[in-house]
């Protein structure tokens, strides 16, 4: 079974090869939307008003401008907190857009209007954004994450904003991620998913809608 770009190979509990979906060559938030073309380049569109485009501006792009820079994409993520990620063949990550949280992981929380790589990440296959945090999955299955943290989204057991990324302790073999305003998501290989950070809603399916989960939980299969 062939794998696109922005998948990862799993096996199930019967050995067969399966496909497990990622963030892949398209992603969109509410107000912008990224493309990888065929050749690796990568292209968008939208509101741009913190520079999310990565074209060197905050002109709102009506039709698809080139990110400049990029080459060999295999995954993007663009996140509701106006800002983007991207992930290259070579398995490294770029950043680029809003930073008030440290969400572009370079240790600062300074806007980025081109795209800029995330130091000490190597390896990643897939991204993931949030409101204002990012996670990576990396090709070893583990999950690292960074930016807000108010909800525990980072997974890291804290409350702790962090300006680079941390690796989320104890989770292995991890095949997907997801992340949507203040929780994430990982589904790991045996088929068990796991969850972590705001649960107002109920997003973390562990019965309630109640507080927070700083570290993540297996709650359903």
């Amino acid at each position: 079974m062939a794998v696109w770009a922005g998948q990862a190979r799993a096996e199930d509990l019967h050995g067969k090869a399966w496909d497990a979906p990622q963030r892949g060559v398209l992603s969109q938030s509410l107000s912008d939307s990224l493309a990888v073309a065929p050749d690796g380049t990568l292209w968008a569109w939208g509101l741009n008003n913190n520079g999310q485009a990565g074209d060197g501006t905050t002109t709102p792009r009506l039709t698809p401008v080139r990110v400049p820079g990029l080459t060999d994409v295999v995954a993007t993520a663009a996140a509701t907190g106006n800002f983007s990620l991207a992930v290259r063949e070579n398995g490294s990550v770029w950043a680029w857009g809003a930073n008030n949280s440290g969400q572009l992981g370079d240790g600062t929380t300074t806007r980025r209007l081109t795209p800029m790589q995330v130091s000490g990440l190597t390896n990643v296959v897939s991204v993931a954004a949030g409101r204002f945090f990012s996670l990576a999955l990396k090709r070893d299955g583990t999950v690292w994450s960074w930016g807000a943290n108010n909800n525990g989204q980072l997974g890291d057991g804290t409350t702790t904003q962090r300006l680079t990324p941390v690796r989320v302790p104890a989770l292995t073999d991890v095949v997907a991620i997801t992340a949507s305003g203040s929780q994430s998501l990982a589904l790991r290989g045996d088929g068990t998913v796991w969850a972590w950070g705001s649960n107002e809603f109920g997003q973390l399916g562990n019965g309630s809608g109640a507080g927070s989960a700083v570290l993540p939980r297996r709650w359903w299969v």
